[in-house]
């Protein structure tokens, strides 16, 4: 009952999708655009259809593990040779609309602890904006450095990805003190300048200390949603919009998957799509560093 109640959530946001595109391409053929429109699309080698792809490959992963949507787009991003700071604004202009859906989700199920929202997404905030002012900066004249410490980031949370494979399942352990304003703000900087690793970081050291399960993952979502909307903010003042081709592929893909993800959670194999992704991100990442560091 619950998760069909979740579905249904996501699924009414894909109708609306579908008939807003449907609208919108009707329009521009009877106007005469759609060719117009299909020449945009297929600027800088059809990344934008690459970039539906990913959203869909990335959403199915978020959905099953819980995390690892800003992983994969970080990675995918960074070994096409898009800027870091394009990378990071793209995703967190893409994720406010999935985090949204997600948010809408979880505190219709009631699985979100407004005390625990507040204490991680006000310092996720300030998080957010530090990271997201220090990547623009950074991002525009310091990009192979950058990109070579986002590199190891991923390199690093990819090893993290396939250890889980190989971990044995845990007893109910007892709950530890988190200093939860600290893990706010670093996980805020974190996903905001490398373009993710809010979920490995937070969601994971919350469920890893003892907190009931479904609020960690649900008051996490919703802090989530706020720092997005915050860095994607961040980044339209300090960028404007760059590379929308990005943002719309990744938005279109993760919205037509998010309705069908929460099914796939209990059929698809979790160990093994740890072993899978991980293994991809780590061999994407060591790829990128190579690149930036002897090309």
């Amino acid at each position: 009952m619950v998760i069909s109640r979740k579905i249904q959530i996501r699924i009414n946001v894909l109708v609306v999708t579908i008939a807003a595109l449907l609208l919108i391409t009707f329009s521009m053929y009877s106007l005469g655009y759609l060719d117009e429109l299909l020449n945009i699309l297929a600027k800088d080698h059809y990344i934008f259809y690459w970039m539906v792809l990913v959203g869909i490959f990335a959403e199915i992963v978020a959905g099953s593990m819980g995390m690892g949507y800003g992983v994969i787009c970080t990675t995918t991003l960074l070994f096409l040779n898009i800027p870091p700071h394009i990378v990071s604004a793209s995703i967190h202009s893409a994720e406010s609309f999935t985090t949204a859906a997600g948010s809408i989700s979880h505190i219709k199920l009631k699985n979100v602890s407004k005390s625990l929202v507040k204490k991680l997404a006000i310092p996720a905030v300030i998080g957010a904006v530090i990271g997201a002012l220090s990547l623009t900066y950074l991002g525009e004249y310091y990009s192979k450095i950058t990109k070579t410490i986002i590199a190891f980031y991923t390199l690093y949370l990819g090893i993290q990805i396939l250890s889980n494979a190989f971990k044995p399942k845990q007893s109910k352990a007892l709950k530890r003190k988190t200093n939860l304003t600290r893990l706010g703000v670093i996980g805020g900087f974190i996903d905001s300048f490398a373009g993710g690793g809010w979920g490995p970081l937070v969601t994971g050291t919350l469920i890893k200390n003892a907190f009931t399960p479904r609020f960690a993952v649900g008051s996490s979502t919703v802090a989530k949603f706020i720092l997005t909307i915050t860095a994607a903010v961040t980044f339209f003042f300090t960028l404007g919009i760059q590379h929308w081709n990005i943002i719309l592929g990744l938005l279109i893909g993760g919205i037509f998957t998010a309705p069908f993800s929460a099914m796939l959670t209990a059929k698809l194999p979790v160990k093994k799509m740890f072993l899978v992704i991980g293994t991809l991100v780590i061999v994407m990442s060591c790829i990128t560093i190579y690149k930036s560091v002897f090309k």
